[in-house]
């Protein structure tokens, strides 16, 4: 059962990723940065701090429903394939101000919007 879990959701955060990347890309139009993908990982990030963090606060949520969100909606919502093959067509084409930024900026917004997530958690918590 498990593995309905993180497939179902792997296939959700599958579809919506190449949805809201698409979004972020057409809205922006940026086509010489990856930005669908960066904030797509910002977002997935954010997300799975949250749900982290419900699960670490005991708040309403199964061991299931934090693998259909965390291993299966956010694994596959998030793309570190896609960010490192975009990031090796950006050296090809020897544009590497823009890889940098990208890796630096994938790297440390991810782990920001981690943080974020898990202090929302916690500002709600000590409100309830």
């Amino acid at each position: 059962m498990k593995y309905l879990y993180i497939g179902l959701g792997g296939a959700v955060g599958s579809i919506l990723r190449f949805v809201f990347s698409k979004l972020f890309q057409d809205y922006f139009k940026a086509s010489f940065f990856p930005i669908g993908t960066l904030l797509v990982n910002i977002i997935g990030a954010f997300l799975i701090g949250i749900i982290f963090e419900i699960y670490d606060q005991n708040f309403v949520i199964s061991p299931e429903l934090k693998l259909l969100l965390a291993t299966g909606f956010c694994g596959g919502f998030t793309t570190f394939s896609t960010f490192s093959n975009e990031t090796m067509i950006m050296f090809s084409e020897g544009d590497y101000f823009y890889a940098s930024i990208y890796i630096v900026s994938s790297v440390f917004f991810s782990l920001l919007a981690v943080y974020l997530g898990k202090i929302f958690i916690k500002l709600i918590a000590t409100s309830i």
